[in-house]
């Protein structure tokens, strides 16, 4: 029967929590509510999860439990029941570097998964969901759009910048320390100063890098409020962003407007712009094609890449450009940047976001602001393509990606130095065994041949500590850090594990790279690779057994967002209509 929840009308017999608060058969669910000290009015509200990915990992999550109170105020004011419950966080920062980062793309996915078993065996009608870390904010995502239920994602907020001898520094500025220290140009003493100072305050990494990335992305693609994810993750004001993301879910349950409603191709497009346009992490291209796929629409790496194409880059961040991300929000935040690209005709104005108005009636009253050099005018961007770029070529069939964003050359022809594993590539640059002019090749580092396609942020940094950040390439079919900077390609496909010709490289092979016309090739015709592979025999992975071997078994191409399940297109019918 329909419930007045003050001027909300809501009809519980069409809303999930039916199944656990409604009639005499669900006495005993009830029991369960009231042992909460639930009233009987709030057992017959709504239930709305609030999901966080809240831990004590690293600073990336360690706000998210206070702004979920926040969330739940606002969702009880709009007489709403919130259900917190928090889910797990691999943290890239903390997993760089080692074997840890195996679980950090595999977290993705736990992530989804669990948020959706979670609705699913409760029952909720409705999600907010808080994430401040790389995977964690595309899983949420990926959770909402999967369930279908009325939505909101709020991104857990930036950290803000260190200081390091006048001048801001970030978390990059340490990883790229680690090879000024094996050079001889930091000591000891330079080095625990850099560490101890570059990150003072909870919140995601302060670049543009794979967090601040996909929060942009958040807002653009419509399922995150109008100027939530810009402000700090230690600015107070973010309690107010909460709050109102609580009350606004109810307001989309009350309408029915539902996540595949905002996540439209439209909307995806719009995503796509503002990585290319701030010189954001490729793993946008991974995430992105994730995102699409939890709504059953076809939208691969290619056509992000020819979004990329067409983008200007104007916002002038880290890792390429000078400013973090506490500067965009200091001059008006997302919006700004979204206002100019809509000006421009490069956003879709018409798709519909969480906020129930369109992107044009959210950025309506946004003016661009003269008086700043975060964001660039699109007459007069930065460079006039975007700052990530898409390759293909007859090393990389299904495809690769490049952060070209800070780049003044954009070609590079090198001889191959083939590792099998990030380790060695680490030490091989460490130790200065590698040169100018070689183009490091790590492999076996993809999805199913990690397993979990590893970040390479640890060697590109070293390599970029050592002095060789303009004269050494990387290609790898695993990825790499939003934080990374360089020539270095990523998600080259197919891998290696499946006989991709990345895995049928040798040392000294020449290998071209032109991000221009988005190619990548080595010089062997197609008669010598088929030779070289009657020769290749597929590796049994090290991990035989667990999460991440169960990954393995299920992932797709990177090409495709590296997805484990079949996704939307073979559902037949979506959780929301339980």
């Amino acid at each position: 029967m329909p419930l007045d929840s003050g001027k909300r009308k809501f009809d519980k017999s069409k809303l999930p929590s039916r199944h656990v608060t409604e009639g005499p058969e669900r006495a005993p669910h009830r029991s369960f509510y009231y042992a909460m000290g639930m009233t009987e009015e709030e057992i017959h509200q709504p239930l709305v999860g609030v999901a966080t990915c809240w831990n004590e990992a690293a600073p990336c999550n360690i706000t998210l439990s206070r702004q979920a109170q926040a969330v739940k105020k606002g969702v009880k004011a709009a007489h709403g029941t919130p259900r917190e419950f928090t889910t797990i966080t691999v943290t890239d920062g903390i997993a760089m570097g080692h074997e840890g980062m195996k679980a950090s793309l595999v977290s993705r996915e736990v992530i989804a998964d669990s948020v959706e078993l979670t609705m699913r065996g409760h029952c909720y009608d409705a999600l907010v969901g808080l994430a401040g870390c790389d995977k964690s904010l595309p899983g949420m995502m990926m959770a909402m759009v999967r369930l279908n239920v009325p939505s909101i994602f709020v991104y857990g907020g930036s950290i803000l910048p260190g200081r390091f001898r006048g001048q801001d520094v970030t978390v990059l500025n340490v990883f790229e320390a680690v090879g000024k220290h094996a050079s001889g140009e930091f000591n000891d003493a330079d080095l625990r100063e850099m560490e101890t100072c570059a990150c003072p305050s909870g919140g995601a990494c302060g670049g543009q890098f794979t967090a601040n990335t996909m929060a942009t992305v958040a807002e653009a693609i419509g399922l995150a409020l109008p100027f939530s994810c810009s402000a700090p993750a230690p600015y107070d004001s973010r309690d107010a962003l909460c709050e109102a993301a609580g009350e606004m879910v109810m307001n989309l349950l009350e309408k029915n407007i539902r996540p595949r409603d905002i996540v439209t191709r439209k909307a995806l497009e719009n995503a796509a712009t503002v990585v290319a346009a701030t010189g954001g992490s490729t793993n946008a291209g991974l995430h992105l094609p994730a995102i699409a796929h939890e709504a059953g629409i076809d939208f691969d790496l290619h056509d992000v890449a020819e979004i990329f194409k067409r983008t200007p880059y104007i916002a002038d961040l880290q890792p390429g450009g000078k400013y973090v991300a506490k500067d965009m929000y200091d001059i008006g935040g997302i919006p700004v940047l979204l206002k100019e690209l809509l000006d421009n005709g490069l956003l879709h104005g018409d798709c519909l976001t969480a906020s129930g108005k369109t992107m044009a009636e959210n950025l309506k009253d946004v003016r661009f602001p003269t008086d700043q050099k975060v964001v660039y005018p699109v007459k007069s961007p930065i460079t006039p393509t975007g700052g990530v770029v898409g390759l293909k070529g007859n090393l990389a069939p299904e495809g690769a990606i490049v952060k070209v964003a800070g780049m003044s050359n954009l070609s590079f022809v090198g001889s191959a130095r083939c590792f099998d594993c990030e380790e060695d590539a680490f030490e091989a640059v460490i130790k200065g065994k590698v040169n100018a002019g070689d183009v490091v090749v790590i492999r076996y580092e993809g999805p199913k041949g990690g397993p979990g396609m590893r970040e390479m942020l640890s060697t590109t940094s070293a390599i970029y500590g050592r002095g060789l950040g303009e004269s050494v390439a990387l290609i790898t079919d695993g990825r790499f850090s939003g934080a990374t900077r360089g020539f270095c390609i990523g998600h080259v496909g197919p891998e290696a594990a499946v006989g991709g010709p990345i895995g049928l490289l040798k040392d000294g092979d020449t290998i071209r790279i032109d991000a221009v016309a988005g190619t990548i090739s080595v010089d062997l015709t197609d008669q010598e690779l088929a030779e070289r592979r009657k020769e290749w025999k597929p590796r049994e992975p090290d991990l035989r057994s667990g999460a991440i071997w169960k990954y393995a078994q299920t992932v797709g191409p990177a090409c495709k967002g590296a997805v484990t399940h079949p996704g939307a297109k073979a559902e037949k019918r979506a959780y929301a209509d339980v």
